[in-house]
Order: structure tokens, then C-alpha cells, then sequence
């Protein structure tokens, strides 16, 4: 039993540095992608369509290709088009590739969440003396977050176990790291180990978010 718990310690002493570049990803991505998602969700709603026809090829063209693609590209694209002065590191790759990516997404679900809000909503704030900006910073972006906190949830958990394919541009992260234990040792419990890891951080994100919407849920009709 103690050489067991010992093994199991020392496994998971391995895998905590790809556990780290696990979580600095998936919270760099999300630092980005909400915010850019919902900049892109405005975009794709204007009324201009130089703005809106670009943004809706953008996003059909990250939604449409598979994402372990676009980590390649990002991260070999630009020394093929233009030369090795325009080079960055694997872990740069995977964050710009995972924001671009999960921007897309969230900027539908933004989107879906805007335009089901009632038009009354509007006509009320303009009737109050509100401006455009107040009324949907102060009214309804407020009532859009609680109304796609489900959808969104979803997509954050996606994304942690997304995480895994940054190994394809050779991140170290948790997935790789587990792998690589596993194939050195001949022995499959690394990988039973990362497993409860993805397990425990996707439980960690589905509780907060579930506190979020419980602490929004004064907006609801």
C-alpha cells in the first residue's frame, strides 16, 4: 500500500509542471477569447457590411476547421509566409490559436443571447433617457451573461479538455506530460491520473459557474 501511494505521488509530482502550462493555457485563453468573443458578436450584428461580411468568414472559418489545424498554422504558418523574423514560442502558438478559436464560439453564443432580448427593453431604457452605450452595458449585457452562462459553461469545459491538443505543436502540457510517463514507464495509470486531473478542474469550473448563474438569477423574468 505505501509503495503504491508512493508511486501515485510520484506520478503526480510529474505531471504537476504539465498541469501548470495546462491551467496557464486555459486561463489565457479565456482572458482572451470572452472578451474578443463578444467584440466579434457586435461585429457580426453590424449593420455595415465591411465589418460584418469579414467577421462572418472569420468565424465560419474557425468553426469549420478543426482546431489541432489551427495550432499548426498559427504556429508554422507565419515562418512559411513570412520568414523566420516572424517566429514566436509553442505555448504562444497554442494561446493565440485557442483565443482566435474559442472567440468565434463565444461570439455566437453572445450573439444568440443579444438578439433574443426583447426590443421593449430598449424602447423602456430610451424612453428612461438612457444612451445606447448605458443601455446595453447597464440593461442588457447583464441579462445576456445570465442567459448564456449554460451555453458558455459548456464551452469552458470543452476547452479544458482541449487543453490536450496543444501536444500537437509539442506544448509540455498535461495531456503530453502524461503520455510520455506513461509510455516511459509501460504503464497506464499516468494517464488514469491526468484523467481525474481534467476530471477535477471541469468539476471546479461547472461549480463556479453554477454559483454565477445562481447569483445572476435575480435577472430572470
Amino acid at each position: 500500500m505505501q509503495q503504491a501511494l508512493s508511486y501515485i505521488g510520484s506520478v503526480i509530482a510529474t505531471l504537476s509542471g504539465g498541469l501548470g502550462q495546462t491551467l496557464l493555457l486555459f486561463a489565457l485563453t479565456i482572458l482572451i477569447s470572452l472578451p474578443l468573443g463578444l467584440l466579434v458578436s457586435l461585429g457580426r450584428m453590424s449593420r455595415f457590411a465591411a465589418v460584418r461580411i469579414p467577421i462572418k468568414l472569420y468565424i465560419s472559418i474557425m468553426r469549420g476547421t478543426p482546431l489541432m489545424l489551427q495550432l499548426l498554422f498559427v504556429y508554422f504558418g507565419p515562418f512559411y509566409i513570412f520568414g523566420p523574423q516572424f517566429t514566436y514560442g509553442r505555448f504562444t502558438a497554442a494561446v493565440i490559436a485557442f483565443g482566435l478559436n474559442y472567440a468565434a464560439y463565444f461570439a455566437e453564443i453572445y450573439r444568440g443571447g443579444i438578439q433574443s432580448m426583447p426590443r421593449g427593453q430598449y424602447e423602456a431604457s430610451a424612453v428612461l433617457g438612457f444612451t445606447r452605450s448605458q443601455t446595453f452595458f447597464r440593461i442588457i449585457l447583464p441579462q445576456v451573461i445570465k442567459n448564456i452562462l449554460p451555453a458558455t459553461t459548456n464551452e469552458v469545459i470543452t476547452l479544458v479538455k482541449d487543453t490536450s491538443l496543444a501536444q500537437v505543436i509539442a506544448v509540455v502540457e498535461l495531456f503530453r506530460v502524461a503520455e510520455t510517463t506513461s509510455s516511459a514507464q509501460a504503464s497506464v495509470y499516468p494517464l488514469i491520473i491526468a484523467g481525474v486531473f481534467y476530471y477535477i478542474m471541469n468539476y471546479v469550473v461547472a461549480w463556479i459557474m453554477e454559483r454565477a448563474e445562481k447569483s445572476l438569477s435575480y435577472y430572470s423574468a
